[in-house]
C-alpha cells in the first residue's frame, strides 16, 4: 500500500470520498458532505475548499468520518 498522501489534489479527495459513499451537500469556503449509513444514521464530513488538501488535515477528516486510512488508501490508489 502506498504512502499516504502530503498535498492532495481536492478533486481526487472529492472522488474518493464519493466513492465510499459521501455526497456533497455544500460546496462554498467549505465542502461540506455526508453519509447516509445503513442504519439510519448520517455522517458528516467538512474540508477546505482548497486546490489542495494538506495530509494532517485529511487524516483528521477521516478520523472524524471513522474511515480507516488503508480503506481511504485502497481507494485512492483506484481513483
Amino acid at each position: 500500500m502506498g504512502a499516504f498522501p502530503k498535498d492532495a489534489p481536492k478533486r481526487k479527495v472529492v472522488k474518493v470520498l464519493e466513492e465510499l459513499g459521501f455526497t456533497i451537500v455544500r460546496e462554498r469556503e467549505h465542502i461540506a458532505m455526508v453519509r447516509n449509513n445503513g442504519d439510519g444514521t448520517r455522517t458528516p464530513l467538512t474540508m477546505p475548499n482548497h486546490l489542495t488538501i494538506k495530509g494532517a488535515t485529511l487524516r483528521a477528516i477521516l478520523t472524524q468520518s471513522n474511515i480507516s486510512r488503508e480503506e481511504f488508501l485502497a481507494a485512492y490508489e483506484k481513483a
